[in-house]
């Protein structure tokens, strides 16, 4: 069972950590301009359109559950493909249609400076106009995670990434589009994948895309037909639609925090949110390989097949922090000069940069918990348990802690995610002990 976890992570652990990377990428060419205004508003900008987007990636995470636990039905899992997609568009144009007269506001509500806002608005124009075939995304993702191919994902991802990357030299460098060019890349490279995903589709085994066609035509996959399939999927995706809602609240939160003291702290923890975000996505592959592996162990209500799935991951998952955070204590002052070269912001940086080195060794249990708690269908677990840490622990944390500052932001991130691991162990503990994984409903 190791085998077969480090089989399926190391691809998702490489297609995670292009995401971030992409994000290091934006963040290193823009803090290398004459002002961090650019930074700044692609700091902005960006946290912005990720509450937005991934508010929506239960889409990913319900159906790579769904498609795991039915991988031994006569479809394959196609069916939790189609709705998830139908849900993605349709989702993705109201969220287009809805948005795009409150991004002002949005600018203001995360504090952007007056010379960062008419930019960060302009990065927030562009990227909407992706945001139908980035959800449809999310479900593809979703449907070849849930069917243990993690080499689909790496190729979707890597070619999208590296295709922003390029994009990013020519818009941004070249042709001096500033955060303008950032999104612009982002919305080629998101065109892109969904393009790519398809045509990865048409190459599985078994003639799973003439299946979906074939689905497609069939009345049943729609609900005024059939019902009983749509109640479970939103069933599921409303509980992750709120436990994603939290957690990027707390995230932009974060964010707004940092630009309320200025463009300076605001670049700093940019810079630091991208690192830490190349450790959780390169963490998350095993997360993913749970979801899959214990997915099938719950479809087939082995308990025997749940534990090694789980023993396993979590081996990994804790060799892999632990690797991390080896690399992060040393490496102050040669990963920070690698993302900008003004002063005030390695300043700011260096003096928080401690709080990134705690964090691995505590995130890991929540990311690699969020893995087993999507296979086995338990998403209200997950709901409840971040509400408490950002609402309970998260909040009244930074509020106590304003005479701080800076650290005092980054403390309470600190509390919340020790907050979220602590209750999924909590709730993993209790399932454990009354053996509910594989004998009770998911839902």
């Amino acid at each position: 069972m190791s085998r077969r976890v480090w089989q399926l992570a190391w691809p998702m652990i490489l297609s995670n950590i292009s995401v971030p990377l992409l994000g290091a990428v934006d963040t290193a060419i823009l803090g290398h301009q004459p002002s961090p205004v650019y930074l700044s508003a692609v700091a902005v900008g960006a946290s912005a359109i990720s509450m937005l987007l991934w508010a929506f990636g239960f889409l990913r995470m319900g159906t790579t559950g769904l498609v795991a636990r039915s991988a031994a039905s006569p479809d394959g899992g196609i069916g939790w493909l189609l709705r998830a997609m139908w849900m993605a568009l349709l989702l993705g144009v109201a969220l287009m249609v809805l948005a795009t007269p409150l991004l002002g506001t949005i600018v203001r509500w995360m504090n952007a400076s007056a010379a960062a806002a008419p930019h960060a608005e302009a990065y927030l124009q562009i990227r909407l106009f992706s945001a139908p075939l980035v959800l449809a995304n999310f479900a593809l993702l979703g449907f070849f995670i849930g069917r243990q191919d993690s080499r689909a994902p790496l190729l979707i991802l890597l070619a999208a990434n590296l295709l922003n990357i390029l994009l990013d030299v020519v818009f941004i460098v070249g042709l001096g589009l500033g955060a303008r060019g950032a999104a612009l890349a982002t919305v080629c490279a998101d065109t892109t994948a969904f393009a790519f995903g398809i045509y990865l589709l048409r190459g599985l085994e078994e003639g799973i895309y003439r299946k979906m066609l074939a689905r497609v035509r069939d009345a049943r996959l729609y609900p005024w037909v059939n019902a009983a399939p749509w109640r479970e999927l939103l069933s599921i995706n409303v509980d992750l639609f709120l436990r994603t809602c939290l957690l990027l609240f707390a995230l932009a939160f974060f964010t707004a925090q940092g630009a309320a003291q200025g463009d300076a702290i605001l670049a700093a923890n940019a810079i630091l949110l991208q690192l830490l975000m190349i450790t959780s996505y390169a963490l998350d592959g095993f997360a993913h390989a749970s979801e899959a592996l214990v997915g099938d162990a719950v479809g087939r209500k082995s308990p025997e097949l749940f534990r090694a799935t789980v023993r396993s991951a979590a081996h990994w998952a804790l060799g892999s922090a632990l690797l991390v955070t080896a690399v992060l204590l040393p490496g102050r002052d040669w990963i920070l000069p690698l993302f900008t070269d003004l002063k005030p912001v390695l300043a700011e940086a260096g003096s928080v940069y401690p709080w990134l080195c705690a964090l691995p060794l505590l995130a890991v249990w929540c990311y690699l918990l969020d893995g087993v708690f999507i296979g086995a269908g338990r998403s209200r677990e997950m709901r409840d348990t971040m509400f408490v840490a950002t609402v309970l622990v998260f909040l009244p944390a930074w509020w106590l802690t304003r005479p701080w500052g800076n650290h005092g932001v980054w403390f309470s991130l600190f509390l919340w995610i020790s907050a979220r691991s602590a209750g999924l162990l909590l709730y993993f503990r209790y399932y454990n002990q009354n053996n509910f994984w594989t004998t009770a409903s998911p839902r």
